[in-house]
Parts: structure tokens; C-alpha cells; sequence
């Protein structure tokens, strides 16, 4: 297994991630795929990423049912009409219905992937469960780890957020992984600081903003490492519950870590 990480989302080019099959792994830590993963883990039957509100009420116009919910921000600010990208807001909502996710840069982000061969969701909240299907079914694959950042600047939390899957990979391996230097430095990154997740996510600039705004509860979710066992895949343009869901012993060992 080879392990490279991207810094930005500007970093991503369609092309070399169509090449021989790579496989990716997206990251927003505060917030967008933690959100993805708290409402499928609550129940949501689906969360549709989009590039931005215009798109997310197209397609609402467009669904052939009303069992759906609009949800998010731009610039960390709520848009009119729209429910805020919160995990914790959102979670008793979202049972049974379509989230349709607009967000500044993760779901940016999911859309810019989709030319990779399997796009993964992944968070603080399930790295250990995505680590394990990587191992299970992709190990002779190339990963690209991708951090959405933050309107092109490295953002503090996506990298944690990759070191985290990259100590997961190793643990759960018990083997050496080919790491490419910003895969190293997100790893080096994340076992200076294994456990300040909450101070370190609170440091971040968008931590900064996310205190400014009174958003402490979706902070404190976005630290937890390890809550969930959500295995989240991108199919055709959505973000998905894995159909192939772990067995009751994989569980264990993802939670016991």
C-alpha cells in the first residue's frame, strides 16, 4: 500500500487520480464529512454533497419525493433558507431522509474526487473503520488521502484528521506503509498531539471560528476519535452506507483500539 496525502482540495488533479486505480479518502474534519458521517450514522438515507446552494436547490426541485432536508454553509456562515451543516443540530432530523450538503469545502471536495476509482468518507469519528476497509480490500492500492483544507490554505484539523487514519492504517496493519512526505508529516503531526484532539481542533482557524459562532457541541463531536463504525462510500454522485458492513468482531477490534 502506497499512502499519499493532499493537502487542499486545489491540489486535486482528475487525471492522475483516475490513474491506475487509486483509491481516495476525504477529509473535513470541522465539519463537512463529519456531518456525512453523523447523519448516516443517525439514520439519514443518504447525503448528497453539491458545489454550492444553487446546485443543492436545483436538485431538491428535482427530487421525486419531499423526504429531504437542505443543509449548509458558505464561509462558515448560514445560507437563507437552509438548515446549518451542523452533526449535532441535524442529527434528530435527518432519519430516514436525503441530506442534500452544501459546505464550503468538503463537499467541494467529494465532488472533485469522484475520478478516483472508490472514494471514501472519513472523520475523526470513523478513520478506524475506513483504515480497515482499506486494509481489508485495498491493499495493493494506491491511497490518496485528501484534506479539504480551507478556501486553499492547509487547514490544522484535516491533517490531524490524516495522521489519524494513518496511525490507524499502522496499527491495525502491524506492517510498514510507503508514505510520501506530506503523508509522513500528517502522521509525525497527529502522534506529537494523539491526545489533544479537542485542543488542537479548537486552535485551528476554523476551531477559531467555530468558538466565535457558539458551535462547542459539533467541536467536541468533530475530537471524538473512534465513536462510530460508519463505513461511508461515494456511489454515483452520494454518500452512501457501505453495503458490506463489518462483521460484529471487526467492530470490536475497531472499538477496542
Amino acid at each position: 500500500m502506497k499512502v499519499h496525502v493532499l493537502l487542499t482540495k486545489e491540489e486535486i488533479n482528475a487525471e492522475r487520480l483516475r490513474e491506475n486505480g487509486k483509491v481516495a479518502v476525504v477529509l473535513d474534519v470541522l465539519l463537512a464529512t463529519t456531518t456525512i458521517i453523523s447523519a448516516l450514522n443517525e439514520g439519514a438515507k443518504e447525503v448528497i454533497p453539491v458545489m454550492d446552494e444553487n446546485e443543492a436547490f436545483s436538485l431538491s426541485q428535482s427530487l421525486k419525493h419531499e423526504n429531504f432536508i437542505l443543509a449548509g454553509e458558505r464561509d462558515a456562515r448560514p445560507i437563507e433558507h437552509f438548515h446549518y451543516p451542523s452533526p449535532t443540530m441535524l442529527s434528530p432530523l435527518v432519519l430516514g431522509k436525503s441530506l442534500i450538503l452544501s459546505t464550503t469545502n468538503g463537499t467541494i471536495a467529494l465532488k472533485k474526487a469522484e475520478s478516483a476509482e472508490r472514494v471514501y468518507i472519513s472523520s475523526l469519528l470513523n478513520n478506524k473503520r475506513t483504515a480497515q476497509q482499506l486494509l481489508d480490500c485495498h491493499l495493493e492500492s494506491t491511497i490518496v488521502i485528501i484534506c479539504s483544507g480551507n478556501a486553499g490554505e492547509v487547514s490544522l484539523e484535516d491533517v490531524y484528521g490524516a495522521g489519524h487514519l494513518i496511525h490507524s492504517l499502522l496499527y491495525l496493519s502491524q506492517q510498514s506503509i510507503n508514505m510520501s512526505d506530506a503523508a509522513k508529516m500528517a502522521f509525525y503531526l497527529f502522534l506529537g498531539n494523539q491526545y489533544k484532539a479537542s485542543e488542537l481542533l479548537s486552535s485551528s482557524s476554523v476551531g477559531n471560528l467555530f468558538e466565535r459562532y457558539g458551535l462547542f457541541d459539533d467541536l467536541q463531536l468533530a475530537a471524538t476519535a473512534n465513536t462510530v463504525s460508519v463505513l461511508a462510500v461515494m456511489k454515483n454522485g452520494t454518500a452512501l452506507l457501505e453495503e458490506e458492513h463489518a462483521s460484529q468482531s471487526e467492530i470490536r477490534k475497531v472499538r477496542d483500539i
